[in-house]
């Protein structure tokens, strides 16, 4: 039985590398965000992870077609055939996502999806470098060329993209249309790459103030805290969630007994 949750630092996991049987999970690039002088003025980048088809090899995508024949779930089947990227970061650190995307063999046409987990600028300053791919931006899913999509992405139906890989509404940070992608069987267990639903570990006396809506945000942090075992926030290091075992009553009863 499922008892409290804390988090703590997931050490040597730099860059966070988890695999399963169907993707590998990378953190290319870590978010950040840096008080500059005096006021608020603070300096900062968005996370951006790579997931990837563990069958996928470089320059094996195919450019996502502009059709609606088989519908959705035939253009989600096929956008999660290639590299993943979820978020981009900010226009500013364009050639250091290139570098980092170069780095695991991957080059911008062979991406066919990249999921902006919401809209801000730091978050989805690159999306111009993907032409060839599907983008599912906040609640948004549309083909290469604008071609948009229904899905039916809710809070209570998550969007499953593949085995063991889904998209979750998780609003409040930016409003209600944000996104979190869920990756379970990991090595790791399951990661959540959360967006700006947390902001970085330890983030609990600060992320009301960046929220838009904190009911709703302070609902979906919950709710990942409930699933995941590594959570990768929008501005900083990933972190592990540990659930610690409270015992049932009955075996209380029975451990009071045994001991007298």
């Amino acid at each position: 039985m499922s008892g409290p949750v804390r988090t703590e630092p997931l050490h040597d996991e730099t860059p966070l590398l988890a695999t399963s049987d169907s993707y590998s999970v990378m953190v290319l690039q870590r978010g950040y965000a840096e008080p500059q002088g005096a006021g608020d003025v603070v300096r900062a980048d968005g996370t951006v992870t790579l997931v990837l088809p563990r069958a996928w090899t470089s320059g094996s995508s195919r450019p996502m077609a502009p059709s609606v024949d088989g519908g959705t779930e035939t253009a989600l089947e096929e956008a999660v055939r290639g590299p993943i990227l979820v978020d981009t970061g900010g226009p500013w650190a364009r050639e250091a996502l290139l570098e980092a995307l170069a780095r695991q063999g991957v080059v911008p046409g062979d991406v066919t999806l990249v999921v902006g987990t919401h809209g801000h600028s730091d978050h989805i300053g690159n999306l111009g470098l993907f032409l060839r791919a599907a983008l599912l931006v906040s609640h948004d899913f549309c083909l290469p060329g604008g071609l948009y999509l229904p899905h039916g992405l809710c809070e209570m139906q998550p969007l499953i993209l593949g085995s063991g890989l889904q998209v979750w509404a998780t609003p409040g940070h930016g409003g209600q249309r944000d996104v979190s992608v869920v990756v379970e069987g990991t090595s790791l267990g399951t990661v959540v790459v959360a967006g700006d639903v947390f902001e970085r570990l330890g983030d609990e006396d600060s992320w009301q103030a960046l929220s838009e809506d904190p009911v709703a945000q302070q609902r979906s942090r919950e709710r990942i805290l409930g699933v995941a075992d590594v959570v990768v926030p929008g501005h900083g290091a990933p972190f592990r969630v540990v659930r610690e075992a409270v015992k049932r009553s009955e075996d209380l009863v029975c451990e009071d007994k045994e001991a007298t």
